[in-house]
């Protein structure tokens, strides 16, 4: 079974499309086989969006509801994909809450 946690260069390519983006509120965090994207301070982060690795090349998508829960999405593509992706159809969910 292959192994299906996010590593140091999905997190890079997700911090390489928000620069260039232009989305410097949000920053990426990677736990297991998730990488979040957050904004506002580090001992209290606001959650945005999940990007979840489900298989070797595909990724799903979860936002964060209003009450701090994560929300499946219609979007499952390679990491690349989804970005492109949620940055068209979901741009809402990238956008400053401040």
């Amino acid at each position: 079974m292959p192994n299906l946690r996010a590593d140091e260069d999905h997190e890079d390519e997700v911090r390489d499309f928000l620069r260039r983006r232009k989305l410097s509120h949000l920053r990426v965090r990677r736990r297991g086989a998730v990488l979040t994207l957050e904004s506002g301070l580090a001992n209290d982060p606001i959650p945005h969006l999940r990007l979840r690795r489900v298989s070797v090349h595909l990724w799903t998508v979860e936002c964060a509801s209003h009450t701090g829960c994560f929300e499946p999405t219609f979007l499952r593509d390679q990491l690349d994909k989804v970005l492109a992706e949620v940055a068209k159809a979901m741009s809402w969910v990238l956008a400053p809450l401040d």
